[in-house]
């Protein structure tokens, strides 16, 4: 016999002092397609040979791509003295989690919603009885039910761009919520929806001195937008906590790396150092803590982000050099979000399997 542990109970325990040791006993190839940050890597069949790599004096998770290969490997260690617990659903459950931060800004609150095997983040910005959500993931159960505990309605429901990496919950939000569907229409869609415009700015009731207001800033794609809320501005996949969105996803990447550099420059770097980032992405290197949510000042980043500091022409150098191969399924979820095909709901979780790829 051994122990479980779920996906949602794993994820409290990330980036705390009661952090458990992660063992991933799925082969090397699966393992770097995609896993959770942190794991070691210890094939089943090797697992005999290199138990001492494994610490014996913490409590060891064990992770696989369902559960299996993890339980045969958990109760092993279990018999040899440690102190173990197999993943329920291993990597399928783990792509299913999400978690919230809570920031109060003006009088509003602003709800971070973690999809942390994507590493995916969404907003709902509330106040009064009314929600505004961006960037929405497809299990929007989940933004209803932070509507539901926080008092609000869906009133509004934003992209900041035509997304590539996982599929967008905006349109069925939206449609499912009775809320105005707002996109850039510099990113193609073909379905309806109401145009942004620069400067447009939508008021929450309440009393609340809160707008959005939307800002073209091409680059990571052509209807990258970024929006305002109070102090904190929510930069879509223009700028990360630990880097700057890719500019070669529609495979343009010189002239998408120039669009990008002059958005950064021209809109995002003009604002105070005291402005609050907060990205629709975070990477593996980021350390996710519970209740905090990711985001910094743009002043620590100016520090830390070396291409923000790069003029144009090092900076598309930069960019360029980085460029990689769009990964298969994108296409497949780019022609969903556009609204140029339906996926079947069994294959949703599944198309967007894998970590995101949209910080250079």
């Amino acid at each position: 016999m051994y122990e479980e542990i779920t996906a949602v109970e794993l994820a409290t325990r990330l980036g705390t002092s009661d952090e458990p040791f992660l063992l991933d006993v799925r082969e090397p190839d699966e393992v770097a397609a995609w896993a959770i940050p942190g794991v070691v890597n210890i094939p089943l069949g090797d697992l005999g040979h290199r138990l001492g790599e494994i610490p014996a004096d913490r409590h060891v998770v064990v992770v696989c791509a369902s559960g299996n290969r993890s339980a045969s490997a958990t109760a092993a260690l279990i018999g040899t003295g440690y102190r173990a617990s197999n993943l329920t659903g291993g990597m399928a459950a783990w792509g299913r989690v999400y978690d919230t931060a809570l920031l109060e800004l003006d009088g509003a609150r602003v709800v971070q919603v973690r999809r942390r095997a994507k590493g995916c983040l969404s907003y709902l910005v509330g106040a009064g009885d009314e929600a505004f959500v961006v960037d929405p993931s497809i299990d929007i159960d989940v933004y209803l039910g932070v509507a539901e505990q926080h008092g609000w309605r869906v009133t509004r429901v934003f992209d900041t761009h035509l997304h590539a990496d996982h599929l967008s919950g905006a349109r069925d939000l939206a449609r499912t919520a009775g809320a105005v569907l707002h996109l850039n229409p510099a990113d193609s869609f073909e379905f309806a929806f109401e145009p942004l415009l620069d400067g447009d700015r939508f008021v929450l009731p309440g009393g609340a001195e809160l707008s959005v207001a939307a800002l073209h800033t091409p680059g990571h794609t052509e209807g990258s937008t970024i929006y305002f809320v109070g102090a904190a501005v929510l930069t879509g996949d223009t700028l990360f906590v630990d880097g700057v969105g890719r500019p070669d996803l529609a495979e343009r990447a010189e002239e998408f790396a120039r669009n990008l550099h002059r958005s950064l420059r021209d809109k995002v770097l003009l604002l105070p150092d005291e402005v609050t980032v907060l990205p629709a992405h975070y990477s593996d290197e980021v350390t996710v803590r519970p209740g905090e949510p990711v985001g910094a000042s743009l002043g620590d980043l100016r520090a830390t982000v070396d291409p923000l500091n790069m003029d144009e022409q090092a900076f598309v150098a930069w960019a360029v050099a980085r460029t990689t191969d769009r990964p298969p399924n994108y296409v497949s979820i780019i022609g969903a979000n556009m609204g140029r095909s339906d996926v079947p709901p069994s294959m949703l979780h599944y198309l967007e399997a894998g970590p995101n790829r949209c910080s250079a």
